[in-house]
């Protein structure tokens, strides 16, 4: 008699075994039906992620969490240990993070998990888990892709903030003129820049360019360059536009990192005579506007040229 009952104990023991089995190997494949099947009513997940509900339908929730931000390409049983209803289960996962884990962004590469699940099953059915995972390089991952984001955003307010002081406050006033500018900032703040120079005579120079690259670097550059056509542009207020950008370029080929590099355009208007001088340094070329038209092909061409508007 009592070798019958060791016998339906160890029976019971490789049951046991056998369900947490398939049930973390099914759910390594991506069947979250198998959760429905073999999860009891009374399921309790005795250490659910925070803020998730340690009942069966919190850890359902939480499980198709995890298996959304994570493409699993291989799970190993290293090891398993049962007796009477407990089953404990040493695992190994391979994977590529994907997207966000509970708000949190993660890096993209393959990842290797090892960890301990302890299951208690009670009729078949799993009655609770308790999960210990090497969670030490997930949250190291997790931690520096925070860290990084913060950085950038960091970067980017920087950015914003120089290429905002370095943008004119106020557009020049001529009579019978009207200057429009419409500036559209990207989510990633570049090296757009525009000014506006008034000179002698009435006349007022008028600056468009574009410094390669983005973040505070391009910002930078781009503060940089109109401090200089100011002070070029004010230095020598008979120079026309032309000699304005080949004495900044000279002054600016020095103190920028060689992978940098200006575009720009610089135009001096004449209001009293509708003449506007102007030249090109690489930067794409303006449209003209007549009446309902509009084109880039502009009278004397480029780099430096004079035409009426």
């Amino acid at each position: 008699m009592l070798v019958g009952e060791e016998e339906a104990v160890v029976s019971s023991t490789e049951h046991n075994r056998a369900v947490v089995s398939r049930f973390l190997e099914e759910l390594a494949r991506g069947n979250l039906d198998v959760m429905d099947e073999l999860l009891a009513e009374g399921f309790v997940d005795r250490n659910p992620p925070p803020g998730q509900s340690p009942t069966r339908e919190g850890h359902k929730l939480a499980v198709a969490q995890i298996q959304n931000a994570f493409s699993t390409t291989s799970f190993t049983i290293e090891e398993q240990i049962a007796e009477g209803e407990t089953v404990l289960t040493k695992y190994t996962q391979s994977g590529f993070p994907r997207g966000e884990l509970f708000g949190l962004s993660q890096s993209e590469r393959e990842v290797t998990r090892e960890g301990v699940f302890i299951h208690r099953v009670t009729g078949g059915k799993i009655t609770e888990e308790w999960a210990t995972l090497n969670i030490v390089p997930i949250w190291e991952d997790l931690a520096r892709e925070v860290r990084e984001r913060e950085r950038v955003e960091q970067e980017l307010r920087v950015a914003r903030s120089i290429q905002e002081a370095s943008l004119p406050k106020e557009v020049p006033k001529l009579e019978g003129w009207e200057i429009s500018p419409l500036y559209r900032p990207a989510r990633e703040v570049g090296g757009d820049f525009y000014d506006f120079h008034p000179l002698a005579d009435g006349r007022l120079g008028l600056v468009t360019g574009d410094a390669t690259g983005k973040g505070i670097p391009a910002a930078l550059v781009m503060s940089t360059t109109c401090g200089m056509l100011q002070l070029a542009a004010r230095a020598s207020e008979s120079s026309s536009p032309g000699e304005v950008l080949e004495q900044v370029n000279e002054t600016l080929l020095a103190r920028i990192p060689p992978n940098m590099f200006v575009t720009c355009f610089y135009a001096i208007l004449d209001p009293d005579s509708g003449t506007l001088s102007y030249a090109n340094a690489g930067h794409d070329q303006p449209y003209v506007r007549r009446g309902s038209s509009c084109g880039g092909s502009w009278p004397g061409g480029c780099p430096s040229a004079s035409c009426p508007v």
